[in-house]
């Protein structure tokens, strides 16, 4: 039979996912969907493709009911995980629970025991453990080919124009509202470096600060809002970068994420929309005080340390690993320079090696180089018990302990912060 999948919160991650989970066929059934917005629960109604799907306009509403599937997934805001997820799991539900878990770090342990007090399984959304790139460079570490690891480098370019959208306008620009920056976009590094050097984190100290998208960087004459006449907006003839014009244009993709409708949309409406929305804003007069940069070090239990560079003006991910026999590259710009995948060059012989994957039909953001595709794919087989449990929440917890250390730190003038397991 089916696994049956209940949504709380139909924005594009639930519609990301659930669409991957009907496309399998009869592996899923879609059964009910939870979203203040109608538009958003009409719009997953049609993804479901089942026509006995429930609609409902609140988390509460939908868990006020009998259990109605076997897993609710929680997409909702960050600040809002950990009360759908704890009543979910009182009423019987697993978990499929975007990242981060929860907004604080006593809000995510507490899950943890919540889903053994129950016997529930709450398999996190660390879709990179999936990817085809990731996954191979585990198994390539785990065969002993570079030798002992001794230390990582990882290093995340947000995109300057998804950094405005997300951090500096968007849903993650206020960490009070939301969660530090670290964790929001980057606890899937801080999850995929623990994974890949298979230890426990003993250490943390973390530099990084918002130096960029203030008031005092921006253009002379910029209005409050691009919509505002600013002299540097398109239809003034400006050629600002981040002109929200461009949600217009060139950047109408992300529009799926944050128009009220999913689907439909007529430029005349999107254009109205841009002069009220937080989009509409200058990215250098908004309220954000998401940091735009920020390192992290990392002492690892057994000997390995890493370190992990996030910033706003680069774009895509990078990946470094230093072992006794060999050190292995790769990432978005290793592909573009070299046109290989991963490179691995032995100390010895002084040769390298190239490893050439797959090519994936991949759409940036949404797809996540594969992995959202692959963990859809995994996940009735972990629900069942028969699959790998190393996404659970209990064994995946590591990235979260890294991360909130970090923003410790960070906050503290980078002094390092010893973690407790």
């Amino acid at each position: 039979s089916p696994l049956t999948i209940a949504a709380i919160g139909c924005g594009s991650r639930a519609r990301t996912y659930l669409e991957i989970a009907v496309g399998l066929g009869d592996r899923y059934s879609v059964v009910a969907g939870a979203d203040p917005v109608p538009e958003r629960r009409d719009t997953l109604r049609k993804i479901s493709n089942n026509s006995d799907f429930k609609s409902f306009a609140s988390a509460d509403e939908l868990l006020a009911e009998e259990r109605m599937a076997d897993v609710a997934f929680i997409g909702t805001q960050d600040n809002y995980h950990f009360e759908p997820a704890k009543k979910a799991l009182e009423k019987g539900y697993h978990l499929l629970l975007e990242k981060p878990a929860a907004q604080t770090l006593e809000e995510t342990l507490k899950l943890t025991e919540l889903a053994k007090k129950y016997d529930r399984k709450i398999l996190l959304c660390f879709v990179l453990r999936y990817t085809p790139f990731y996954s191979k460079v585990h198994e390539i570490i785990r065969s002993g080919q570079l030798g002992d690891v001794i230390s990582m480098h990882a290093h995340e370019g947000v995109d300057a124009w998804h950094h405005g959208h997300s951090y500096v306008r968007g849903h993650w620009a206020k960490t009070g509202e939301s969660t530090p920056m670290i964790i929001a976009k980057c606890s899937h590094d801080t999850d995929y470096i623990a994974w890949l050097l298979g230890s426990q984190c003993k250490s943390v100290s973390s530099y990084g600060r918002l130096s960029y998208f203030n008031e005092s960087h921006a253009p002379e004459g910029a209005t409050a809002r691009c919509t505002d006449g600013c002299p540097h907006a398109a239809p003034q003839g400006g050629s600002c970068m981040y002109d929200a014009h461009h949600y217009l244009d060139k950047h109408e993709r992300w529009l799926r994420m944050i128009y009220p409708h999913p689907t439909e949309r007529t430029k005349e409406e999107v254009a109205e929309w841009l002069k009220t929305c937080a989009w509409g804003r200058c990215v250098w007069k908004c309220d954000n005080d998401a940091v735009d940069h920020q390192v992290v070090n990392m002492d690892f239990e057994n000997g390995s340390t890493a370190s992990l560079t996030m910033t706003a003006f680069d774009c895509g991910r990078a990946l470094e690993v230093f072992g006794t026999k060999a050190c292995l590259r790769g990432g978005d710009e290793h592909k573009i320079i070299s046109g290989h995948d991963i490179s691995i060059r032995d100390h010895e012989s002084g040769e390298t090696k190239f490893v050439d994957l797959d090519e994936i039909n991949d759409d940036g953001y949404q797809g996540h180089g594969g992995g959202d595709y692959g963990l859809v794919n995994a996940m009735d087989a972990i629900f069942r018990g028969e699959g790998s449990d190393s996404s659970l929440i209990e064994n995946s917890v590591e990235g979260h302990l890294i991360g909130f250390a970090a923003e410790q730190s960070r906050l503290n003038g980078g002094t390092p912060v010893e973690l407790n397991h």
